[in-house]
């Protein structure tokens, strides 16, 4: 459950995942250095930090540089790293990665002492518990993961939805869920479609858990010859687009539905285009119903927003979530503070050593070429002129050339700078406001580097059809008999007799039986039936049989 199913709502990765990204800053495959090959990620992370089986990290690693399956892609592939079709990315030794600069963005100040380490399986090495992670990556990449009695599901969102909801919460940290609504209009995901209805989307924000329905976008071309397209241009998330039109080919073929004469894919570099052509003076709209509601172009989510806090899982709601990653940021900007406050400090007193040796420099000569050995002169400029063994060293090591008008004047224009810099960050450390405000300056800088518009739409309303939608409207003869037979026929198989011809035939009634009545009614129109004892029924006229 703990160490390898579920992500960490401070950086949303599972364990898996942490360790590439650390292993690729390890091994130096970052944005803008050359790839390298995924076998060499693959091996150097399994020998170090994750002691499974190479297909696993390969696959974690694929799935970061999807740009189908991630909506910030972590890891920048160069190869084939598969396609939406379901096909497999090739081997790992063909393909090469390195990690994306949006990726870079997790590992930012790991140097600076911002996260806890725990040492690798093998107590040779260490790794980060977690990254630093200055965006909320749980909620903006989503994650997927079954454990033990236990499953999460959570969707991409929005980067800059997020960002402003985040913000929106470290302003005003009772803000509600309708608060941050305003802001997040609901899940974003890379393949783009429609989600319909608002109720799922609230519900999983305020519960942790809910269900969305997501549509496939398509639309209509007219073509020559009363004939129409469906032309389909984004389909659900996490649907396979092969197995979408070959579900539809079989239905085709076992005529659960009718009316298409063929279906092709013609997605290319550009974007998805799947042509479903329909046969003559037959209604798109119709044909387009029957595919939402028998395939999966219409496809249900179920969100579960169920992550580790503190080690433990836990669903949360969309406040809980960003809450706890900013408290994160938090965290992080207070080690990171308190790291730069100590190496500032440690560098103010070296220069402090080096002003007090420059002042008086003729009596540090004296002092060096006085002693026999350097463990002598360090103790002699320390007794001389009451410096620490650091600040000793330290000018025991300066260059001559330090002794230039222009280098002392260096030095003491770094002292200033540093104790400026000392006084900054002892400032940060004392106020909780300008803190929150250097949380929401990076939160920004993000924002305004990676942010991209949102791909998915949002229905306010579902759809449902109802089944006059799968059924065209047409006129239809409806023909009743002496004995109690009832029929439907098309108006359209009926003509007009033209002279010397032989007409057609409507019914064909067995012995002793006649026609009694002929009506022309609509697909969608309801007959009443009247029985002999004053009751009544009816029957949507698409429900009586058809026969020719």
């Amino acid at each position: 459950i703990v160490s390898r199913a579920l992500p960490d709502v401070r950086d949303g990765l599972k364990p898996i995942h942490r360790r590439i990204l650390y292993g690729m800053s390890e091994l130096g495959s970052l944005w803008n250095r050359p790839y390298k090959k995924s076998a060499r990620i693959v091996g150097d992370v399994m020998g170090k930090y994750h002691p499974h089986g190479d297909s696993s990290i390969y696959d974690s690693l694929v799935r970061m540089a999807q740009e189908f399956s991630m909506r910030h892609e972590l890891v920048d592939g160069q190869g084939n790293f598969g396609s939406v079709d379901g096909d497999n990315a090739a081997a790992m030794r063909y393909t090469e990665a390195r990690m994306s600069r949006f990726g870079a963005e997790m590992l930012r100040d790991l140097e600076k002492e911002t996260v806890d380490w725990q040492p690798n399986f093998d107590e040779t090495m260490e790794e980060p518990i977690v990254l630093p992670a200055v965006f909320p990556n749980l909620l903006v990449n989503g994650s997927e993961g079954i454990a033990v009695g236990m499953a999460t599901k959570i969707p991409p969102h929005n980067l800059i939805e997020i960002i402003d909801a985040t913000v929106a919460l470290i302003e005003k940290p009772k803000a509600t869920i309708e608060d941050l609504m305003k802001h997040v209009k609901g899940p974003d995901f890379p393949t783009g479609a429609t989600i319909e209805g608002l109720d799922g989307i609230q519900q999983a924000y305020e519960t942790g858990r809910g269900k969305i329905t997501v549509r496939a976008n398509a639309f209509i071309e007219s073509i020559k010859g009363s004939k129409s397209n469906i032309i389909v241009n984004e389909i659900p998330y996490q649907v396979n687009k092969a197995r979408l039109i070959e579900k539809i080919a079989d239905m085709v073929r076992s005529k659960r539905i009718e009316g298409i004469s063929d279906i092709r894919d013609e997605s290319d570099k550009d974007g998805m285009r799947i042509v479903i052509e329909t046969k003559r003076d037959i209604v798109p709209e119709v044909i387009l119903n029957q595919l939402y509601v028998n395939s999966q172009m219409k496809d249900t989510f179920g969100i579960i927003l169920l992550a580790l806090v503190d080690g433990i899982p836990k669903v949360l709601s969309l406040r809980e979530a960003l809450q706890c990653f900013i408290d994160h940021r938090h965290n992080v900007l207070i080690r990171r503070t308190n790291y730069e406050l100590r190496v500032a400090e440690e560098r103010a007193h070296i220069l402090e050593g080096l002003k007090i040796a420059l002042d008086n420099i003729d009596e540090v000569i004296e002092v060096i070429r006085g002693s026999k050995d350097p463990t002598q002169a360090k103790e002699g400029l320390m007794n001389s002129f009451e410096l620490s063994e650091r600040q000793a060293q330290a000018i025991l090591e300066m260059r001559l050339q330090r002794l230039t008008g222009l280098e002392v004047e260096k030095v003491v224009q770094e002292y200033k700078e540093v104790i400026k810099l000392i006084a900054q960050l002892k400032g940060i450390l004392e106020s909780r406001p300008k803190q929150m405000a250097i949380i929401k300056e990076e939160l920004a800088e993000i924002k305004d580097r990676y942010g991209e518009d949102r791909r998915t739409e949002i229905q306010a309303v579902g759809t449902t059809f109802s089944v006059e939608d799968m059924i065209a409207e047409e006129d239809v003869v409806l023909t009743f008999t002496y004995k109690g037979y009832i029929k439907r026929t098309a108006a359209s198989t009926y003509r007009s007799q033209r002279r010397g011809g032989r007409g057609l035939q409507g019914a064909k009634a067995k012995e002793e039986d006649f026609v009694e009545h002929l009506f022309i009614a609509s697909t969608h129109n309801m007959m009443l039936f009247f029985t002999d004892t004053g009751k009544c029924y009816w029957l949507k006229v698409h429900q009586i049989p058809q026969a020719s």
